[in-house]
């Protein structure tokens, strides 16, 4: 067994490479947090903006939308352009994004800028996990897939730290740092070397698998490389080729991974989340509360990125969806308990379960479902998975978010949050029965797992 030094010295460039990537994913997650601290900020009585209820619903949603396209995009450019510079380029509608929300003084600058928002969200999560899928050695991917949610996580705890705290337009202007961050980072990483392969740039491409593994005897892994990218050529890799028989189970899997993370209402609930806590009643108020759920978001993905390689994908999936739909519940029948009575006494108890349900939801659906999606799809029809994912998530997610209001608005919160428990359950069920373990096994192994043609553990 490696010692910690042992293992730094092995992976080190590896894990630089990753870490870099996945900070495409807190530069857009920072964009879509942004709306749980603004909405308040833009409906108060001095709102910079001033803005309705429903053009608020429209704000959070329209970002969702905007994600719609970045898949499309990512699809066109991933296997032209390489996944380096379609990651670099998502730079530039986040840059214009803040600007516009810098300087913008009606509804419609804050449209443009969530829709050019989701442009990039779109493409990051289409893009990095194919990124991250190619350069990372078989021992360590499901750890390098959890550091887009370990990102994701850390994105939404900075901005509910900082964004009740900060004036409207300032926060904005302090927001170009993500990008900045990500641009000086990623810029000097290589591009994979699958990549490099696949458009007959085989030097280059053994000079960066070099780098990445930090040794020069490379030669059996690019030959084996070379091989699994010939038998993904000599399929016909296409959009209509994500539809075909052999890749049924394939796209079963996505499926389920999309249901579960989409339909139990994390992107809603985190995008409100300060609204949400203006309907309890505890010793906090609700900017702080805010914090709270950005610290133990960020404290809760750290175990699973520790133990995705040790435990297996499997496990964590089914704990952290039991979890999430015993919160759920419980959520709901807080609100509901405290909208039949009449008072907020059991606010405590919503607060507790929705944490219950942050820490269950990072323990796994939003950690080890990106390890899998890593992972599932061979290289001839994978850029079109992973696009395929975020479309179907953005559509999900911009529907949710819209309706989300409005229940909260019409109804109450004990209905969303009973339909969100609702679809933790199914997930459970659906995840147990047909999502296989993947741990320590190649891409080639996964395949043939995933097409039943090797034993599921």
């Amino acid at each position: 067994m490696m010692t910690a030094n042992q293992y730094w010295d092995t992976y080190r460039n590896e894990y630089l490479a990753a870490v870099s990537a996945t900070l495409s994913v807190f530069m857009v997650v920072f964009t879509s947090a942004w709306s749980s601290p603004a909405l308040p900020k833009l409906m108060s009585d001095d709102s910079p903006v001033p803005i309705t209820t429903d053009e608020g619903s429209w704000i959070v949603a329209i970002q969702a939308i905007g994600a719609v396209f970045g898949p499309i995009i990512a699809a066109l450019t991933v296997d032209q352009i390489g996944r380096k510079l379609a990651l670099l380029g998502t730079v530039v509608p986040i840059v214009v994004g803040w600007i516009l929300i810098g300087v913008g003084n009606r509804v419609e600058f804050l449209y443009v800028a969530r829709f050019l928002f989701g442009i990039s969200y779109g493409t990051v999560y289409a893009v990095a996990p194919i990124y991250l899928g190619e350069i990372a050695s078989t021992a360590i991917r499901g750890t390098a897939g959890t550091l887009i949610t370990v990102l994701d996580q850390t994105a939404c705890m900075v901005m509910y730290s900082m964004g009740p705290y900060l004036e409207y337009r300032t926060l904005a202007w302090v927001s170009l740092f993500a990008p900045g961050l990500f641009l000086l980072s990623f810029i000097w990483m290589p591009e994979t070397p699958a990549h490099l392969l696949a458009t007959n740039r085989e030097e280059e491409a053994e000079k960066n698998l070099s780098w990445l593994r930090r040794t020069k005897s490379v030669s059996d892994e690019l030959i084996d490389l070379k091989a699994s990218i010939q038998s993904s050529s000599e399929e016909r890799g296409s959009v209509m080729e994500l539809f075909a028989p052999a890749y049924r189970n394939n796209i079963r899997i996505l499926a389920i991974i999309i249901f579960s993370m989409q339909m139990t209402g994390l992107l809603a609930i985190l995008g409100y989340a300060q609204t949400i806590f203006e309907k309890i009643s505890t010793n906090l108020k609700p900017e702080e509360m805010s914090v709270v759920l950005g610290a133990v978001q960020m404290v809760a993905i750290f175990f699973p990125a520790v133990l995705v390689d040790r435990m297996g994908r499997r496990p964590l999936l089914l704990i952290s969806t039991a979890g999430v739909t015993i919160g759920l519940t419980v959520c709901s029948l807080s609100f509901a308990i405290n909208y039949a009575s009449g008072t907020d006494d059991l606010g405590w108890l919503a607060f507790t379960s929705l944490m219950l349900y942050i820490v269950s939801f990072g323990l796994g659906l939003s950690t080890v479902t990106f390890a899998i999606l890593c992972e599932i799809f061979p290289k001839n029809i994978r850029a079109y998975a992973t696009a395929a994912f975020a479309m179907a998530s953005a559509l999900i997610v911009s529907v949710v978010a819209k309706l989300f209001q409005l229940a909260l608005d019409e109804v109450g919160p004990y209905l969303p949050f009973a339909i969100f428990a609702t679809c933790g359950a199914v997930a459970w069920v659906l995840i147990y029965r047909y999502i296989p373990e993947t741990k320590g096994r190649t891409l080639d192994e996964i395949q043939l797992i995933v097409r039943g043609k090797e034993r599921k553990v």
